[in-house]
């Protein structure tokens, strides 16, 4: 088959569907590869570079959608395009169908197949075609540096000879795949992040980045994931209870960062005027959701503006364009993916399997049939974690209770087990002779004595284990000293290495410990 990527058309687009690294992967997989001529201009990808990784270099989009099998596009296509598509050819390309109805009709009419990259499912074996996924990492990364380019200090607290900085205080609203981009650059910038989301399972996420939670106390009533790993709509007292603690953390914050967004519904309002008034002169709100009418009520798509307080607003509909060549590598790289998926014997054929879960899912026209929605998939979205149950404290009662019935069933084993060893004694003494069973006790009771011994020493080095052995091979020297005076050559040469090799071991112990302590301690 013969794969092209246009031009975008759509103003200020600078992303491609193709880089020569993705089209020598479409090449092993026997399709030929096409571009339109500065196609890859906005990524930084010059005609010469697609030429020399084997691409067909054509002066102009009629050409190419003339001589290509599959188109691959970044965003959906216009009027115009649909009208150059042809009965059999196949369209890859974000669509967003259930807001473009017009488009999707005249899709079907011309007879052409679309793949729309924004309705892969979310399920695990699709995560290497969520293109969403990975215009939504980028978005998230972007959004931090636009909120640095337009703060006006240091995100890191520094400590200089004119004096202290404070490190900026961040808030991401949203911890989704770019709440968790924004969360991780931000701290690794040395920001002190915050983040919310309405899951309450996501905060080990958060905390592992090194953010704090913001916790609402409110009881769960809803899955939070409902809907195939997004986060569900609020009810009305939850949205409330989140409202008043954005409230209260306004003034204290520095550039506040919101993510969220569901696709194909307008932007939840989550930063209210009120909100920003509440901000410091100088604060940054950064709105990912602007491209939707925006999280927070003073944004105004594709723009920036400053409020009446100087709290600076990116609305910004274009992040992952303004990382063009990282963008289309990522993009380009998931078109490649779900090419090896449409040809399964790469053999440069493409079977368009419809009982496959992710082609099916994706596929939103097909043989002259609108096939949007698709049905749900055999494998289960993300789902949401089962809310960890909280365990009740106990009262001073019910302790002393559970420490007495311990302490009984303690006393019961220890009992019954020094009955039977004092019954197998017996029984071995009526078979055994009188020397043997002298050492015999003699062992048995130095077995017991170590074994207290041990397991009662105090876990005072870097770990149990450690502990124990230098314990083992406290014993082991005991045992050596008593036996270094025999008159016996031999016992006294074994005596005197075991207390050789013993010694190494306890202080080899505490050597290694006081190294893994300094590991953690800053010089």
């Amino acid at each position: 088959m013969k794969i092209g990527a246009p031009k975008e058309i759509f103003p200020g687009e600078a992303r491609v569907a193709m880089t020569p690294d993705s089209a020598l992967q479409l090449q092993k997989l026997g399709h030929e590869c096409f571009v339109e001529a500065g196609a890859g201009k906005g990524a930084g990808i010059s005609d010469a570079a697609y030429a020399g990784a084997g691409v067909t270099v054509l002066q102009d989009a009629a050409a190419l959608f003339a001589a290509v099998d599959v188109l691959a596009k970044v965003r959906p296509p216009s009027e115009a395009e649909v009208q150059m598509l042809r009965a059999g050819q196949t369209l890859i390309s974000f669509f967003y169908p259930a807001q473009n109805t017009e488009l999707l009709e005249q899709a079907k009419a011309q007879g052409a197949t679309v793949i729309a990259m924004d309705m892969v499912p979310r399920i695990s074996r699709a995560q290497k075609m969520d293109a969403l996924s990975s215009m939504a990492n980028i978005a998230g990364y972007r959004a931090v540096i636009e909120a640095g380019s337009n703060f006006g200090r240091f995100f890191t607290g520094q400590v200089t000879a004119a004096g202290k900085v404070p490190p900026a205080k961040v808030l991401v609203v949203g911890a989704g795949v770019a709440g968790l981009a924004a969360i991780g650059t931000a701290t690794s910038l040395g920001a002190i992040v915050h983040a919310f989301d309405v899951r309450p399972e996501v905060s080990e996420q958060i905390e592992s980045m090194g953010a704090s939670f913001v916790f609402l106390e409110f009881e769960p009533t809803q899955d939070g994931a409902a809907t195939g790993g997004y986060a569900a709509p609020s009810s009305p007292e939850f949205r409330e209870k989140q409202l008043a603690k954005f409230r209260e953390l306004a003034p204290e914050m520095d550039i506040v960062i919101t993510t969220a967004l569901i696709p194909g519904r307008p932007a939840p309002k989550l930063w209210t005027e009120d909100m920003v008034a509440l901000m410091k002169p100088g604060s940054v709100v950064v709105d990912l959701a602007a491209e939707r009418g925006g999280n927070c009520d003073l944004t105004v798509p594709d723009e920036k503006i400053v409020s009446p307080n100087g709290v600076t607003i990116v609305g910004y509909t274009d992040f992952p364009s303004r990382m063009a060549a990282q963008a289309s590598t990522l993009y380009s790289t998931n078109i490649r993916h779900m090419m090896t998926d449409l040809t399964p014997k790469k053999d440069g054929a493409i079977f368009q399997n419809m009982e496959d879960d992710v082609i099916r899912g994706a596929t939103v026209t097909h043989d002259g049939a609108i096939t949007f929605p698709p049905p749900p998939p055999k494998i289960a979205a993300i789902a949401a974690a089962k809310p960890k149950e909280k365990v009740r404290e106990l009262t001073h009662e019910e302790k002393r209770a559970a420490e007495t019935a311990a302490f009984k069933k303690q006393t019961r084993d220890q009992v019954a087990l020094l009955a039977v060893g004092g019954a197998l004694l017996l029984a071995v003494g009526l078979v055994a002779p009188a020397s043997f069973m002298q050492h015999f006790i003699v062992f048995v009771l130095a077995v017991f004595i170590g074994f207290q011994v041990i397991w009662n020493v105090s876990h005072s080095l870097h770990t149990p284990l450690m502990a124990i052995t230098n314990a083992i091979s406290s014993i082991i020297i005991l045992g050596a000293l008593m036996q270094i005076g025999s008159g016996n050559f031999l016992v006294i040469l074994l005596a005197a290495l075991a207390i050789f090799m013993a010694g190494i071991n306890i202080f080899g112990g505490f050597l290694v410990t006081r190294r893994m302590l300094a590991m953690f301690q800053k010089s």
